[in-house]
């Protein structure tokens, strides 16, 4: 007599079928997983029995997911990122930011505020095991859906439909402009004043161009579409050769981003002229009493080491 029970799979079974998953390959996969190659094929026939299905076509020389197969291994990867999730978020629950945390964090925000504040973070919570990962924000919000970081660190506006955020601060924009152009010697620009500039962006792709195109209204600067850079400070050296200008943000400002250079950096003003620092997590996740302590740290960190631009860094300090 049957006892009513479903047998289910164990988070190993759908382990060992992830990494063959990826591997599509049984030897491959078991050396990944540190098991024998019969002990991983006798776990993949267990779990095809459990689910009553077959999830790979071997008929061929090399093995294929079936369609089944496919739709399994987007469940058994959430069901694995919300194991670990709650394995992390236990932990977290004794101690504030200690244990492993796997942050993203764009192009346009990791070089200028990760290595002036990682040596305080780790100053405030020693047992905290940060894993950074750098990319653009479509990227990290697909590895964020997937489970493979547990925040990011990213410029809003941005859309987060379905994720939780925050918003750390506001990041103004500067004008950046060769020392000899005819603004140098401006205390702050409006918009109308660029009217006539060639403006250099960032490459495609990255949300800072758009944050950059969207302050400007869509109006006056005229974008020069033959130079582009896949960072912020290949654009500033563009500046500084007199290419054109740009826009900087103030985290890099505050970086000293014009170091080495003989560029101005002029504030803006116009209220349009700036994004947000936000952190994102995903909805309900054990992370999120930690991803809202680094951001109440990020945003201290960001008030207290503001540069005041109106004091003009010396010839050595500029070079050096």
């Amino acid at each position: 007599m049957s006892s009513g029970r479903t047998m289910l799979p164990t988070l190993k079974q759908l382990q060992y079928f992830k990494s063959l998953a990826k591997h599509l390959s049984f030897s491959k996969a078991a050396e990944a997983c540190f098991i024998t190659q019969s002990t991983l094929s006798a776990s993949i026939k267990q779990l095809e029995g459990i689910l009553g299905c077959e999830l790979l076509d071997r008929s061929g020389r090399t093995l294929v997911l079936t369609e089944t197969g496919e739709k399994v291994l987007e469940r058994a990867s959430l069901l694995l990122r919300d194991a670990e999730d709650l394995v992390q978020g236990a932990r977290a629950q004794n101690k504030p930011l200690c244990g492993r945390f796997r942050l993203g964090v764009i192009p346009s925000v990791a070089p200028f505020l990760l290595p002036r504040f990682l040596p305080q973070l780790r100053e405030l919570y020693p047992e905290l095991q940060l894993f950074l990962r750098e990319d653009l924000s479509r990227n990290l919000m697909i590895a964020l859906r997937e489970g493979r970081i547990d925040a990011a660190l990213m410029a809003l506006p941005y859309d987060t439909t379905g994720f939780e955020s925050a918003e750390i601060g506001s990041d103004d924009f500067y004008l950046a402009v060769p020392s000899a152009h005819a603004l140098a010697g401006a205390h702050e620009v409006m918009m109308e004043d660029l009217a006539d500039e060639v403006l250099l962006l960032l490459e495609d792709g990255h949300c800072l161009r758009n944050h950059v195109l969207a302050a400007t209204g869509g109006r006056m600067l005229t974008a020069n579409e033959d130079v582009q850079a896949t960072s912020l400070s290949t654009l500033v050296q563009m500046v500084d050769n007199g290419i054109g200008v740009t826009l900087v943000p103030r985290i890099a400002v505050d970086a000293d981003i014009d170091r080495g250079t003989s560029l101005k950096l002029i504030k803006i003003a116009d209220k349009n002229a700036r994004r947000t620092i936000g952190m994102v997590w995903r909805h309900k996740s054990s992370f999120e009493g930690n991803a809202k302590l680094l951001c109440k740290a990020l945003e201290r960190f960001m008030v207290e080491t503001q540069r005041d631009v109106s004091v003009p860094q010396d010839v050595s300090e500029k070079s050096a």
